[in-house]
């Protein structure tokens, strides 16, 4: 059975850097789409980065020049490195791996995520 879980999130200053990780157990990992998904209080999960398995990345416009996706495919891992955070980023972060468009994904417990201006 395939298993996510994140890590890295806290607190940070507004102007300031995390980097959240994802480890996956279970799965080829090297076959699967990666994606990351803030979730603020009261939205929805919104897409904001993604990861193919030959190592394509998309970012959604709010995020661009800012987050920077990556995988260690070695370590079953991921990354996301987040750059001059603000206010507007804070959120639970979840990980999500998906072998196939219309597969089933699976999804880690998220890592929270705080901006303090």
């Amino acid at each position: 059975q395939g298993q996510l879980v994140e890590s890295g999130g806290g607190l940070v200053q507004a102007g300031g850097s995390l980097r959240l990780s994802c480890a996956a157990s279970g799965i080829t990992f090297s076959l699967f789409t990666i994606a990351w998904y803030p979730q603020a209080p009261g939205k929805q999960r919104e897409l904001v980065a993604t990861i193919s398995s030959g190592g394509t990345t998309n970012y959604a416009d709010s995020v661009k020049g800012r987050f920077t996706i990556s995988r260690d495919n070695a370590k079953n891992a991921m990354y996301l490195q987040m750059n001059s955070l603000g206010p507007e980023d804070a959120a639970i972060y979840y990980c999500s791996a998906r072998v196939a468009p219309a597969a089933i994904p699976y999804w880690g417990k998220g890592t929270l995520v705080r901006v303090s201006s």
